[in-house]
């Protein structure tokens, strides 16, 4: 089974308002209301590709109460851990234009002894799962190292680990080696402190990561697609133009691809392929972490994969 990690859920409220701009007052044309943070965005795409998913977290209050009701309603099995503070509630802005407002909480404080309780059902959690995804920020009060701690729990016990994070916890996270991460390419510059000015740069830091043991590097180039190592092969894949109404939540898709393709027993090609066309179908959806099977198969047929030979 495929589970999924977020130590930070939100709320998160999507508002469509036309011709937003700052120091204006507008009325919303139209509001909707999900279960967020970027491990329940994965949760809900492998759910809809027709696996089953449990999810895994800190969760708390009133905004808790309801994302856990909509996970529910989602049949996603909720292992998520009580505590005592308020799960954040996180606001985004989306005009005619296309351009995405974004207010985000911190999130609450966690104990001690709340991040022990979580630790203790991630260890159960493990032993009943072949691939965990762990997306997104760390609440405050739990150190930045619980990702490489995360990671080496799920090797000790043989199961593939995809880390989808940034900056101090994505830097601490990949010295556990995790089986797969998908930096963009200012992560990728943090990482590697090499300056990314061309192609030929993106390769040569890709690899050095490759080098360093995680198996699956994917470098995210947006709507430009993605350039993808293992220690055998670089792809690069192509993307068919499309109708893009919401892109956001598309990182988080193209990992539950990857999640589900590695389920599968996808080939390392076909599973890229697979994975892409997951990203590029919840770009065409209005509601993040939403894809269409159908879509999927059709834009399938659709993106090309070239293999780059690195000189």
């Amino acid at each position: 089974m495929i589970a999924t990690i977020t130590l930070n859920p939100s709320l998160d409220k999507r508002y469509i308002i036309e011709n937003f701009k700052k120091n204006g007052v507008f009325r919303v044309k139209e509001m909707s209301e999900t279960a967020g943070g970027k491990g329940l965005n994965v949760a809900k795409v492998v759910k809809l590709l027709g696996e089953p998913v449990a999810v895994s977290g800190l969760i708390g209050g009133k905004n808790g109460d309801i994302i856990e009701e909509k996970l529910m309603n989602l049949g996603i099995t909720n292992e998520f851990v009580k505590i005592k503070g308020e799960t954040r509630s996180c606001i985004a802005i989306l005009s005619n234009d296309l351009s995405q407002t974004e207010i985000l909480e911190a999130g609450p404080s966690i104990s001690q002894e709340e991040t022990e309780r979580f630790l203790k059902k991630y260890d159960e959690m493990i032993k009943r799962t072949t691939i965990i995804c762990a997306s997104g920020s760390i609440p405050q009060n739990v150190p930045s190292s619980v990702y490489r701690e995360l990671i080496s729990r799920a090797k000790n016990n043989n199961v593939k680990f995809l880390l989808d994070t940034s900056g101090k916890a994505l830097k601490e996270g990949i010295k556990a080696l995790p089986y797969l991460i998908k930096p963009n390419k200012d992560e990728l510059i943090e990482l590697t402190n090499v300056e990314i000015k061309s192609e030929k740069d993106i390769l040569n830091s890709g690899i050095k990561l490759v080098q360093k043991g995680i198996e699956v590097v994917v470098i995210s180039l947006g709507g430009e697609g993605c350039i993808v190592f293992n220690k055998d092969r670089i792809y690069k894949t192509l993307l068919p133009k499309v109708e893009v109404v919401n892109p956001v939540g598309s990182g988080d898709s193209m990992v539950a691809g990857f999640a589900v393709a590695l389920e599968k027993g996808y080939s390392f090609k076909k599973m890229i392929k697979f994975a892409s066309a997951v990203g590029t179908a919840n770009a065409m959806e209005h509601e993040t972490g939403k894809v269409s099977k159908d879509v999927v198969e059709d834009l399938m047929n659709k993106i090309e994969i070239e293999e780059i030979i690195n000189h």
